[in-house]
């Protein structure tokens, strides 16, 4: 019954002292990821291809 109690008094003590630790974040303001328009050709990409697929699914049916 005691070595439960100690491991959980030692997993609360070690993330009180976890929450301690400050980001500091990136220097400058820069964003992390920059959204340029290879995200929109591969957003267009994969909506064609379920369009796609859905013409696929409904041929197949009839």
């Amino acid at each position: 019954m005691k070595y439960p109690l100690v491991l959980i008094l030692i997993l609360l003590w070690t993330s009180l002292w976890a929450m301690q630790a400050d980001d500091p974040g990136l220097p400058g303001d820069d964003p992390d990821l920059p959204v340029d328009g290879g995200v929109a050709a591969l957003l267009l990409a994969g909506a064609a291809y379920g369009l796609r697929k859905i013409n696929q699914q409904k041929n197949t049916r009839r």
